[in-house]
């Protein structure tokens, strides 16, 4: 029995699925499957019980994959040990941020980070947050950060700051004349959102409701970034929330912003596996974020 069959053990049990814990691996399904198989061998046991559609943890199984989450972890944990010497935040470090979060934040954190922790060598995953909870679980990157709550039993958050959302729209809206927008003006509003799957979609719906709903039949207007929407905003093709640090350029005065009412936004933490061995260096590491935020966002 070797560590990386307790890998693809734990992947099989997390997706359900063998070609998407094949792919998380990257490895074929074949040898997914055989390494498996070979694994029930040796410890005399079914793991998973096998149908068409899908694959499903047995009883003994649910047991050896938690033992085998916990051997994952010490061994993350030995490797931590040898480095430690080395002093804290030292080495490859794999951060994952949402995608609506990492334009704005990665050009004042990096050189922070560069400032404070000189031998870490960051490597970014942007992507959505569903991605990036599975890479987390996987063990592929180490930590995230991205909008919470996070429910999930397998990870913790610590939460980090608040960021609230802003109203964008054109030059000469009517709604741009105020010092504050309310959630009720909001209906009758061509708003632009983002594609399904951005968490911030997901928290423009919440505060606004039906809104988006009942303009639905003016016209599909999704972005896959806030840049684009921005830009959309700019020739006229609608409103949009937009968080505080996301605001950006105005377009040469094409875009003219408003707080809304009751400081509705989100916030931003960092999450990591549970049994995750390096935690103090995750506290240092949301320490070095809290004390370089920009104007706009408060600290948690």
């Amino acid at each position: 029995m070797t560590l990386q069959e307790l890998r693809y053990l734990v992947a099989l049990a997390d997706r359900g699925h063998f070609g998407r814990a094949a792919a998380a691996c990257h490895i074929s399904q074949p040898t997914l499957s055989t390494q498996i198989k070979k694994l029930e061998e040796h410890l005399g046991v079914t793991l998973f019980e096998r149908t068409n559609k899908a694959v499903h943890v047995t009883a003994v199984g649910e047991e050896i994959v938690a033992r085998a989450r916990q051997v994952l972890a010490e061994t993350e944990a030995i490797v931590e040990a040898a480095r430690r010497k080395s002093g804290p935040l030292t080495g490859a470090f794999h951060l994952g941020v949402i995608s609506t979060l990492g334009p704005s934040l990665l050009p004042w954190l990096v050189p922070a980070l560069r400032n404070d922790y000189p031998k870490l060598r960051l490597a970014v995953h942007e992507d959505l947050t569903a991605h990036l909870l599975d890479r987390l679980i996987t063990h592929r990157i180490d930590a995230a950060l991205m909008a919470l709550p996070i429910s999930d039993s397998r990870l913790e958050a610590l939460p980090l700051f608040d960021e609230p959302f802003w109203f964008a729209a054109p030059r000469g809206h009517k709604l741009a004349k105020g010092k504050a927008v309310k959630v009720e003006e909001l209906r009758g509003q061509r708003l632009l959102l983002l594609t399904e799957g951005h968490c911030l979609r997901d928290q423009a719906l919440a505060i606004c409701g039906t809104v988006a709903a009942e303009n639905a039949d003016e016209g599909d207007f999704r972005a896959t970034s806030l840049e684009t929407i921005r830009q959309m905003v700019a020739t006229g093709m609608g409103c949009t929330l937009l968080p505080a640090m996301a605001l950006g350029d105005r377009n040469g005065g094409a875009i003219t912003v408003r707080p809304l009412a009751h400081a509705l936004g989100r916030r931003i933490g960092l999450v990591w596996r549970r049994f995750y061995p390096k935690v103090q260096d995750l506290r240092l590491f949301a320490d070095t974020i809290r004390d370089h935020l920009p104007r706009g966002v408060r600290r948690i």
